[in-house]
């Protein structure tokens, strides 16, 4: 009976083998949805499978993650750079020193100064860093933000010593003819008004018609000021930007103001 039951047992269905990797039944009890804890037997079968077919594990050893780290601080320092070195091209910070320009700025002030807003482009310059302009001419340049006008506050290089900044108040462009007849400023034979001087100041200047590419320039503290009045006008390239913000001592944070200098009124 044994062998006859043996001999018409039904044979097991023949499955081609799946490309799929075994699948680790759950454990007893475990419902569908839920979590449970591998055994390390059904990790290593898991391993083995996914070995088998093509599938491995990333893994980040000690030196290459030291790595990644490093080369992340290296690529924020570097962006760190072009960002304060493009700030630094166009905005740079100022210390106010000594008084000949009260009332509006007061010795110990910090400022920040706009460097774009006398910017001068050269044609010519650029044109010499394209490979098949080579030889192009000097021309003149031209300001895209502008130039100084009457009543704005520059900072620029001393012309007798441009390793000193200095800052004071453009009262005249070139074309302009500026005088101070005993203490009052007048531009073009106009009288000017100026309610943000200290006070009149008690010298005389004659008459001077400024040339193309320099400005006269006043503290508004004309009694206690070296200015134009004694080292003459201030040539265009010597002038480094516009003072913009005041941003020490917290009192006096704010714009700086600019008061237009206009003759006749």
């Amino acid at each position: 009976m044994t062998e006859e039951f043996s001999r018409y047992r039904p044979q097991p269905e023949y499955l081609p083998p799946s490309s799929e990797p075994p699948q680790t039944p759950p454990a007893e009890g475990a419902e569908d949805g839920g979590v449970t804890f591998a055994s390390a037997v059904d990790l290593q079968a898991r391993d083995a499978a996914m070995a088998g077919f093509g599938f491995e594990e990333e893994v980040l050893h000690p030196v290459s993650r030291s790595r990644a780290v490093l080369k992340e601080i290296a690529e924020t320092l570097l962006l760190a750079l072009v960002i304060y070195l493009t700030v630094r091209a166009v905005v740079q910070n100022f210390k106010v020193e000594g008084s000949s320009m009260e009332p509006t700025l007061r010795h110990g002030e910090y400022l920040l100064v706009n460097k774009a807003a006398y910017m001068g482009v050269n044609p010519a310059e650029v044109l010499r860093l394209l490979p098949f302009a080579n030889g192009a001419d000097d021309g003149a340049s031209f300001y895209p933000f502008g130039l100084p006008q009457r009543g704005d506050i520059a900072v620029f290089r001393y012309p007798r010593d441009p390793s000193r900044d200095f800052i004071k108040r453009v009262v005249a462009v070139p074309g302009e003819t500026v005088e101070v007849r005993a203490g009052v400023l007048y531009v073009n034979d106009e009288k000017v008004e100026e309610p943000y001087i200290l006070a009149n100041p008690t010298y005389t200047r004659k008459p001077y018609v400024l040339p193309a590419g320099e400005y006269f320039v006043l503290g508004d503290n004309r009694a206690n000021s070296s200015d134009s009045h004694v080292w003459g006008p201030v040539p265009m390239e010597n002038i480094v930007g516009k003072a913009w913000f005041t941003y020490w001592p917290p009192a006096d944070v704010g714009n700086v103001s600019d008061h237009s200098v206009l003759a006749g009124q």
